[in-house]
């Protein structure tokens, strides 16, 4: 059974006559104990074809482990990185289904674009950055903020090569969404040692990625 139906790809067809570079989508993904796995390949997979633009590599993580740890990919899986002519610090985890399909669309066209969108003053802040910033953005696919908060750490980790944004789904990932005591989503984690719940314009969720490189 397709995930898209016929509307759906028409639609998303429309929206990538706009891409301008070639994007390339990494699934690392598993056969066997991967909640998720399957859905999250047949998404990308359904994606990929809408567009020429997209090239999709299927990895089996068990298979490709130096690969992995080349990307940072530990044992979260299905993992999902989008690249352009270089690797971002675009990650992320789980499936990407529900108010997250979005975010997907939406990175492959920042991506594509090979421009973060971000306005001026947020870019030239963020190349100022002089040590790593590791952002966690926390959703679960029915949260109609999510999407907001997760595109925007996408956006900031396209615009900066200090920064590595990595979205993850917390109902998948339960062990994590304990240890960072995620109760509300979208909750955003920087560095281990900065955090806020909600979906924050870009000049504020700037703030707390300012705050969290000064300590």
């Amino acid at each position: 059974m397709a995930f898209l139906s016929e509307k759906d790809k028409q639609q998303i067809k429309e929206m990538f006559k706009d891409l301008k570079e070639p994007v390339k989508i990494i699934n690392f993904t598993q056969t066997l104990e991967c909640q998720y796995c399957r859905e999250t390949r047949q998404i990308l997979e359904e994606v990929a074809e809408l567009s020429d633009k997209i090239n999709l590599e299927i990895l089996n993580f068990v298979e490709t482990k130096e690969k992995a740890r080349e990307y940072g990919i530990e044992d979260r899986i299905p993992a999902i990185i989008i690249e352009g002519d270089k690797d971002y610090g675009i990650r992320y985890y789980g499936i990407p289904s529900g108010y997250e399909f979005g975010t997907l669309i939406e990175d492959i066209i920042m991506v594509s674009k090979r421009d973060s969108g971000l306005k001026s003053d947020t870019k030239e802040k963020l190349h100022q950055l002089t040590k790593p910033i590791h952002i966690q953005v926390f959703i679960t696919p029915t949260c109609p903020y999510c999407p907001t908060a997760a595109v925007t750490a996408h956006k900031m980790a396209f615009e900066s090569d200090l920064i590595k944004a990595e979205v993850v789904e917390a109902i998948e990932f339960p062990h994590l969404a304990n240890k960072y005591g995620v109760y509300g989503v979208p909750k955003v984690v920087i560095n281990e040692t900065t955090s806020f719940e909600g979906a924050l314009p870009e000049e504020t969720f700037l703030e707390y990625v300012l705050k969290a490189h000064e300590k």
